[in-house]
């Protein structure tokens, strides 16, 4: 595959996950690896720019986007420079719709807001939204992230027993999301290694 394909369809990839991919960042988890798993990397590759997508700055959705587009010109066989401008590339391409789309909204919101045809496209979206947060969510509980209880029962357990302390953290304690993930990184440091 030649350098402007890759980048071509790179463009192509994620100017439609921005387009599509309501429900900010963790909606759009689940559109990203849909496209970019079986094409560009691996599941475990997948799994680990979600985690440091989580882990830097920025919105997950963007920050996830900047890596697969690296990586997707890294196993290509491209070199440093060429997949940073992958980076750029899926980056560029999933930002763009959401400022087309933001420049065209923000004219005609306040002229239309009160409507009630506007009022029931969020009341359509609503739904839409949860059941892409639910989708990110469950397609990140596999066998990369928690292992199986008949190849690992120690690193399954320990992944079940994290990921339950994580939720009733956040959940019921309202620990910081930030701290919880340090904790559970060192946790699994502790454990796993």
């Amino acid at each position: 595959m030649d350098i402007v394909s890759l980048y071509l369809q790179l463009f192509g990839t994620f100017f439609l996950i921005g387009l599509f991919g309501f429900g900010g960042g963790y909606g759009m988890l689940s559109l990203i690896q849909t496209k970019v798993v079986p094409v560009w990397m691996t599941t475990a590759q997948f799994t680990d720019i979600v985690a440091i997508s989580q882990m830097t700055p920025g919105p997950i959705g963007i920050n996830s986007a900047t890596y697969c587009g690296y990586m997707a010109c890294h196993n290509a066989g491209m070199g440093h420079a060429a997949s940073v401008l992958g980076s750029c590339v899926a980056t560029f391409a999933m930002v763009l719709p959401s400022l087309i789309l933001m420049i065209i909204i923000a004219k005609m919101f306040i002229k239309y807001m009160n409507t009630p045809a506007l009022q029931s496209v969020f009341a359509g979206l609503r739904p839409a939204v949860v059941g892409l947060l639910a989708a990110a969510t469950l397609l990140l509980c596999n066998k990369e992230n928690f292992s199986a209880p008949s190849e690992n029962p120690w690193q399954f357990c320990i992944s079940v027993a994290l990921f339950m302390a994580t939720f009733v953290g956040t959940k019921v304690y309202k620990i910081n999301p930030i701290k919880m993930i340090l904790m559970s990184a060192f946790a699994g440091l502790l454990l796993l290694y």
